[in-house]
């Protein structure tokens, strides 16, 4: 008799997940090439990760926003606006660069649905920027410093009446509504749908409508793409995302200014709201890789890394809610995919304290060695070409980087090769070079 998912070890559910990812479902592979190419490479991926047995060689994993379209002339514009477009360069890529995975034009994003929904916390092409630049957040209080308690009583609640109307001009009008658990009995119905008739609610519930009506066909184009591709031999880099409940609250609602002065002035209140949203961010990332069938969830780290905060305010605020977040995913089978942007040199330590094979760590300006020596011994580790080296560096290079990472990281198996971070634009032949050189040297014998 099988098991129940609730009856499983975190190992057999983990399992489960790596064979959905080996045997996708709902794709006819194009040929029986493509089909060995793409359980080549998803195999590839798993021994390095698990670190029970050597791949076949050192992986390679590229994570880019705007690379691909920068490699075929498309702006970011013609990127967010026209995604036949950016379909068609993704194409091109995959066909000239036979990379170990596909690629993810959906984190690019629509920008007729931002504009529909008047979205205030970023700047993109055509929007607040030209047409060539890619995105640029703007700072600010979206959650004012005495509003902790509606966030830690009611995330959801704090989301829809108080965080949306500041972050999107269009859902201003959704401050107006009752919360919805005053919604409780029959004498209450007719009272709590009051605010649905007034302009300003109104207006907020047709731009849903309307973001809806743009966001629909432009997911089905990426929804097609991504099958294709998969049918074509390409495993998406991951399947599921979500963050640091410290970096949601510093980045998305606090700022930058204001978590650095809270973290002095409320620091208990900061703790409680990151242990508040840690569930949460087990659950988005979770809910990512079932709906995909793949277990990576992508996390990509902002302000633990060195020089933003002391080691005691990283022991004390950052880090007990990433494990735990981290621990939550694994709990459920996914392989966490921390994206550490910046230097975690000084984090390394706390990194130990993870399980063995229970998590992917993608490192910027760390120490590799060092790294290797403290997480690698338990956790697969990758990343590390600088982005520096990737656009003014030469071939060559970009060649010896690439060596001494597979001579010194890569001994043992446990690494996958990949960019220091993600990517805006790049060069073909250090692009290229990255990743053919690491296909022809890369090999285990």
């Amino acid at each position: 008799m099988e098991k129940s998912w609730k009856e499983m070890t975190a190992a057999e559910r983990r399992q489960v997940r790596y064979q959905r990812w080996l045997f996708p479902e709902g794709v006819q592979f194009r040929s029986a090439e493509t089909e060995d190419y793409y359980k080549k490479s998803v195999t590839r991926f798993i021994d390095a990760l698990e670190m029970e047995k050597l791949p076949d060689r050192v992986p390679c994993l590229i994570i880019g926003t705007f690379l691909v379209p920068y490699l075929y002339g498309l702006t970011p514009y013609e990127a967010m606006y026209d995604p036949d477009k950016l379909i068609e360069v993704n194409w091109k890529y995959l066909n000239d660069y036979k990379p170990d995975h596909g690629t993810g034009p959906v984190v690019v994003g629509s920008g007729t649905v931002l504009e529909i929904v008047d979205y205030k916390q970023y700047r993109w092409a055509g929007h607040g920027l030209p047409k060539t630049a890619a995105y640029q957040a703007v700072e600010g209080e979206y959650m004012k410093a005495d509003e902790y308690e509606a966030l830690i009583d009611d995330p959801t609640d704090f989301w829809l009446r108080i965080w949306m109307p500041r972050a999107f001009g269009a859902f201003e009008g959704l401050k107006e509504i009752s919360p919805f658990p005053n919604l409780w009995e029959i004498v209450g119905v007719s009272p709590q749908m009051i605010p649905f008739g007034i302009p300003p609610v109104q207006k907020a519930l047709r731009a849903f409508a309307d973001a809806g009506d743009a966001a629909l066909p432009w997911i089905q184009k990426m929804a097609a793409f991504g099958t294709e591709s998969m049918a074509m031999g390409y495993t998406p880099p991951f399947g599921g995302v979500t963050k640091a409940p410290f970096d949601i609250v510093a980045d998305t609602l606090r700022g930058t200014r204001g978590m650095m002065l809270d973290m002095y002035r409320q620091p208990d209140r900061v703790i409680k709201a990151v242990e508040r949203l840690t569930p949460l961010a087990v659950r988005q990332g979770v809910g990512g890789s079932n709906m995909s069938g793949h277990p990576l969830v992508f996390i990509p780290l902002h302000k633990g890394a060195d020089g933003f905060m002391s080691d005691e305010q990283f022991r004390k605020f950052y880090w007990p809610t990433l494990k735990a977040t981290i621990l939550g995913l694994v709990a459920e089978g996914c392989m966490p995919f921390l994206f550490c942007e910046g230097g975690f040199n000084s984090r390394l330590e706390y990194l130990k304290e993870l399980p063995k094979a229970s998590s992917f760590w993608s490192f910027d300006r760390t120490d590799m060695k060092k790294a290797k020596e403290t997480v690698g011994i338990k956790n697969c580790i990758g990343g590390n070409v600088p982005a520096s080296l990737m656009l003014t560096g030469t071939v060559d290079a970009v060649g010896a980087y690439c060596k001494d990472l597979i001579d010194t990281v890569g001994r043992g198996g446990g690494y996958i090769m990949g960019l220091g971070t993600a990517l805006d634009e790049g060069r073909p032949d250090t692009l290229h070079e990255v990743i053919d050189f690491t296909r022809e040297y890369g090999v285990y014998e």
